[in-house]
């Protein structure tokens, strides 16, 4: 299986939509669904996929104050870059600003699909394994009829041929980055980067493409939106609870919490790196899930997670979450323990839980109490955590 270690996303919203009709001048990107932008949407969704490393905003040079008010505050988005007036030249801009941090793999995704799944980029990851790019698609079920003058039937198309592609198109960086270069010599005709890396002799895979990864072009489509967003697709908030603990080690200078090192006369003991944070936190999410706790997903009979950093088991209930089409809504977690002191540490822990799970600062509690010197965290053995997890799933998953 083709695994790159760094992922990019490059989301192209410069252009004006103007097909979809608001009555305003508005561009469809920032025009709201659900109470929220379109474009926030598409970018909060993809910064929460843990197989993204990083993800780039392509916008028009005269929508700068538009992103702007989007006060958009995700882990992994980068500055917007300005683009230009075709999509070709925006997707170039976009490659060109990634180049200095030289990414494996670069996704390319329209701003106006905000639906797209965290399991969508991983098909089109994987069809990368024997392919320069990788293109999602669906199957087309309506008959297709060819006509030259637009008023009779010139012919019936073979529907088991064709296909509907969908973005993220991805691309192994360098291949596309060539391709672009080369193709923008030549004129910016091209309607999506497929064609493109089809003209310069790249092959290109078929992935499993998404009837829900909508692209919002007409006011119809933002009909339907609302409708997945609050209708069609009616969501239950779960909440799952979380505990552990971990007995203090003979030795060692610092804890682990929340992912920070915290100085201490003496570690914590544990098969991992014994995080009872990111532990509780990982087992609330599994709970909220109905999946199981962190023994059933990462066995410590198993010698590979000797040692581990708990960040991965984190990562893995975060993403069981977004590949059931669900959202991580709130995540609060108490750590009980007379030592070390926690206040000075919580805004770290914060921070970082909030990066390694895709949300929020403003999505992450972390409180600290003492057991007033009652019971093992009393008498100093250990340390102890209790956490809540609060997701919303589409109803039935």
């Amino acid at each position: 299986m083709y695994a790159p270690q760094k992922i990019a996303v490059i989301v192209v919203a410069a252009g004006r939509g103007s097909r979809a009709g608001s009555g305003t001048d508005l561009p469809k990107q920032y025009r709201p669904i659900g109470g929220k932008a379109l474009l926030a949407h598409t970018l909060s969704r993809l910064a929460s996929f843990s197989s993204v490393t990083e993800v780039l905003a392509v916008i028009g040079d005269e929508h700068q104050y538009l992103y702007e008010a989007l006060e958009l505050k995700l882990p992994k988005l980068m500055p917007p870059v300005i683009g230009g007036d075709t999509r070709q030249v925006s997707v170039l801009r976009g490659l060109e600003a990634l180049s200095a941090s030289a990414p494996d793999v670069v996704l390319i995704h329209d701003g106006a699909r905000p639906f797209v799944t965290e399991a969508l980029i991983d098909g089109v990851i994987a069809g990368l394994h024997d392919a320069d790019g990788s293109l999602p698609v669906t199957v087309v079920t309506d008959t297709i009829k060819r006509s030259t003058d637009g008023k009779t039937v010139g012919g019936t198309e073979d529907r088991t041929q064709l296909f509907a592609a969908q973005t993220p198109q991805g691309f192994r960086f360098g291949a596309i980055m060539a391709a672009h270069s080369k193709a923008i010599q030549f004129g910016d005709g091209f309607t999506d980067d497929a064609a493109i890396a089809e003209w310069a002799g790249l092959s290109v895979a078929l992935a499993q493409g998404d009837p829900r990864n909508i692209k919002i072009t007409l006011p119809e489509d933002f009909e339907r939106a609302e409708r997945i967003l609050a209708g069609d697709t009616k969501v239950e908030t779960r909440v799952g609870s979380g505990f552990d603990v971990h007995a203090f080690a003979q030795d060692g200078d610092a804890v682990i919490l929340g992912n920070i090192s915290i100085p201490h006369t003496v570690g914590l003991s544990g098969h991992s790196d014994a995080d009872v944070v990111l532990h509780a936190l990982s087992d609330a999410i599994y709970g909220a899930l109905a999946d199981g706790d962190i023994g059933k997903h990462f066995p410590p009979s198993d010698m590979q997670w000797k040692g581990a950093d708990s960040s991965i088991f984190l990562e893995h209930a975060t993403k069981l979450v977004g590949e059931r089409n669900g959202r991580l809504v709130h995540l609060d977690v108490t750590i009980i323990c007379e030592q070390p002191k926690i206040g000075p540490h919580v805004a770290a822990m914060r921070s970082r839980i909030a990066e390694i799970s895709g949300v929020t600062m403003d999505r992450v509690a972390v409180k600290a109490t003492t057991s007033e010197r009652l019971g093992f965290t009393g008498r100093q053995e250990g340390i102890a955590a209790q956490a809540v997890a609060t997701i919303e799933l589409p109803r039935g998953q």
